[in-house]
């Protein structure tokens, strides 16, 4: 059972449209990762936001396209190797400043257009932003004081590895085997930068200045290639419903770890896949309601 306090989604009224729920931007993609984008996007729609967008490079754009014809997806300018060209950002402003809440990040490479795309972002949107995967990448590059300084609520959902890369220090660190010291360490960064931290992993923690919640859904088979990018992507469209970021985390980890835990108890911990969360969304939000 959900917990009592968990938050939750207002009813819908009967005289409402799409754009009464949000406009979700999705920004990632690159080549041999257009399947991330498309999964946040997704998961967007499953989780209620009227509209949905993937902004993605050009190379990719037509395999972004054919997952689902509910998500509307760009192509923007790219470079030889699949990932976005620093001439997209003026592109990418453009198309996120009618956007009610932005992901960044899902399967979006490694370069130094990225980062400077990414540190632009972080800086100047006034909108809610999640930031997740090769954007935290690009954000460890930036120290903490030029963090604090963005323009609207910020939101990143790291994984253990993102995390100790977020703090400066490598895999061997003593960190990455205490998961007590990296949520304290998560909970100083949170404060630091005034932004919602999911630290993901068992127990995933939600923190930002004034409070925390652990998740207690989920299970071990969540460990697999784009379960992430759902998150993110439920996230965003909790957001764009216009639930606070910190109450659009914890619903969002509840949300997607029933549907992990769904997922588990008909395929097993082993065989379950990331679209297979998708799949159990509407359950998970359903017993949310119920």
């Amino acid at each position: 059972m959900p917990p009592a306090d968990l938050p939750r989604l207002p009813s819908r009224r009967s005289n409402t449209s799409k754009y009464d729920y949000g406009r979700v931007v999705v920004v990632g993609g690159a080549a041999g990762m257009a399947g991330a984008p498309a999964l946040s996007s997704m998961a967007a729609l499953r989780s209620g936001a009227g509209l949905v967008e993937a902004i993605v490079p050009e190379q990719v754009v037509a395999i972004a396209a054919s997952f689902d014809p509910c998500v509307m997806v760009r192509g923007l300018a790219d470079r030889a190797d699949g990932t976005f060209a620093s001439d997209a950002l003026e592109e990418i402003e453009s198309r996120v400043s009618h956007a009610d809440a932005v992901a960044v990040g899902p399967g979006l490479g490694r370069s130094d257009a990225v980062v400077q795309i990414v540190s632009h972002l972080w800086h100047h949107l006034p909108q809610p932003v999640i930031f997740d995967a090769d954007a935290l990448w690009a954000l460890a590059s930036i120290d903490r004081g030029t963090l604090a300084r963005h323009a609207g609520p910020r939101m990143l959902t790291p994984h253990a590895g993102e995390m100790l890369r977020l703090l400066g220090v490598g895999r061997s660190s003593a960190l990455a085997g205490d998961r007590a010291v990296l949520e304290r360490e998560a909970a100083t960064l949170a404060e630091a930068i005034d932004a919602v931290i999911v630290l993901k992993g068992p127990a995933t923690l939600i923190v930002d200045r004034a409070q925390r919640a652990h998740n207690d859904t989920g299970n071990p088979g969540m460990a697999t290639a784009g379960t992430g990018d759902v998150l993110t992507g439920v996230t965003a469209a909790l957001v764009a419903q216009r639930l606070s970021p910190f109450d659009a985390a914890r619903l969002a980890a509840w949300v997607h770890g029933r549907a992990g835990d769904l997922a588990a108890e008909s395929l097993g911990e082993i065989s379950m896949t990331a679209r297979d969360l998708l799949d159990r969304l509407h359950v998970a939000f359903r017993e949310v309601r119920e």
